[in-house]
C-alpha cells in the first residue's frame, strides 16, 4: 500500500509538472499508477485537487493551497535527508571531547591533528576538567567522549585503555644527592612533597597505593596542574609526584632527576571513555578509531 507521504510526493510532482505522464516519468512510475495515487489522495481528503483537461492538469484553488504546504514540507524533508548524508560522510558536525589539560597537551594533540586533516569540516568543542568532572559532564551529555586517567570505577562507562603511564617522583639539584640511590617510599615522605590537588584522579591513585603500604602523605604543596609540579620541583621546593611520560623534556635536559624507588608504583592507563547506554556518533567513532589505529 502506498503511504500518505508517497501520495504527497506524487501530488507535488504532478503539481509542478502539470502532467500525469511527465510526473510518471520523473517518478519512474506508470501513468495509471500516478493517476490512481492522485485519485486516492482526493478520496482521502474528500476534495478535488486537479482540473483535468485534454492538455494536462492544473491545480484547483484547494489544490494550490495544499501544494504550498506540502511542497514546503517535502523540501524540508529533502534538506533533512541531505544533512543526514552530510553527517554520515562527516562533511559537517561537531565532536565534543572532555579532557584534562595535561593529557590534552602531552597525548591528545597528535590525534586532533590527524582527525582534523582527515575531516576538516568537523568542529571541535574541548572541555577541560579533572577525571571526576569529565565523567560527570559525560553523563550529562555535554561531551561525546572523555579522555581520562584510569582507573575509573563506574559501571555505566565503556573504558578503552590507550597507553600505560607511570607515576614517579622527581627532584631538582638540591635533593638529587639525598635520593641518589634506591630509596623507599617511607624515606620519600620524610622530604617536602609536591602533589596534585586531592580531587585529581592521579593523586588519588598514588595516595591509595601508598596508603595500602601503610604510608600516609602530607604534601607541602598541592597544585592544580602537572606543569606546576615540574616547575616547583625544578626550583627545589620539594619532591614532586609526576607522570613520567609527561616529564621527559625536564628529565632529558637534566632540569629534574627521577627518584629511584626500591619498589615502583604500579603502572596505570590513560584512555577513552563514553556511556555504554548511548551509541557513539559517527564522528566520535572515527576519532576513537584514529587513536586506536595510531597506537597499534
Amino acid at each position: 500500500m502506498i503511504s500518505k507521504l508517497d501520495l504527497y510526493k506524487v501530488f507535488c510532482k504532478v503539481g509542478k509538472s502539470e502532467s500525469f505522464s511527465k510526473a510518471a516519468r520523473d517518478l519512474y512510475m506508470t501513468q495509471p499508477a500516478v493517476s490512481q495515487a492522485i485519485m486516492q489522495l482526493e478520496r482521502e481528503l474528500d476534495i478535488r485537487l486537479f482540473n483535468r483537461t485534454p492538455k494536462g492538469v492544473s491545480l484547483t484553488n484547494e489544490g494550490k493551497l495544499l501544494f504550498e504546504y506540502v511542497n514546503s514540507a517535502i523540501n524540508l524533508i529533502d534538506v533533512g535527508e541531505e544533512k543526514i548524508l552530510e553527517f554520515k560522510n562527516l562533511t559537517v558536525g561537531e565532536l565534543k571531547i572532555g579532557v584534562g589539560d595535561t593529557i590534552s597537551r602531552y597525548f591528545l594533540l597528535p590525534y586532533l591533528e590527524a582527525f582534523h586533516n582527515k575531516y576538516p569540516n568537523i568542529k571541535f568543542k574541548i572541555i577541560n576538567g579533572t577525571t571526576l568532572e569529565l565523567c560527570s559532564i559525560l553523563k550529562s551529555g555535554e561531551v561525546d567522549i572523555a579522555i581520562c586517567n584510569f582507573p575509573i570505577a563506574d559501571s555505566t562507562l565503556e573504558l578503552r585503555p590507550c597507553i600505560d603511564i607511570h607515576d614517579i617522583f622527581v627532584c631538582g639539584e638540591k635533593y638529587k644527592d639525598i635520593v641518589s640511590g634506591p630509596v623507599s617510599l617511607d624515606q620519600v615522605v620524610q622530604l617536602p612533597l609536591i602533589f596534585l590537588e586531592k580531587k585529581s584522579n592521579s593523586r588519588r591513585y598514588v595516595e591509595d597505593y601508598m596508603m595500602s603500604k601503610g604510608i600516609k602523605i602530607s604534601p607541602e604543596f598541592e597544585l592544580g596542574s602537572h606543569d606546576l609540579l615540574l616547575e616547583f620541583a625544578k626550583i627545589n621546593l620539594g619532591i614532586a609526584c609526576v607522570t613520567k611520560e609527561f616529564s621527559q623534556e625536564y628529565l632529558n635536559k637534566g632540569m629534574l632527576y627521577e627518584v629511584q624507588l626500591n619498589e615502583e608504583i604500579p603502572r596505570r592507563s590513560i584512555g577513552v571513555c563514553f556511556l555504554k547506554s548511548v551509541p557513539l556518533s559517527l564522528a566520535s567513532t572515527k576519532f576513537v578509531e584514529i587513536i586506536e589505529n595510531k597506537l597499534i
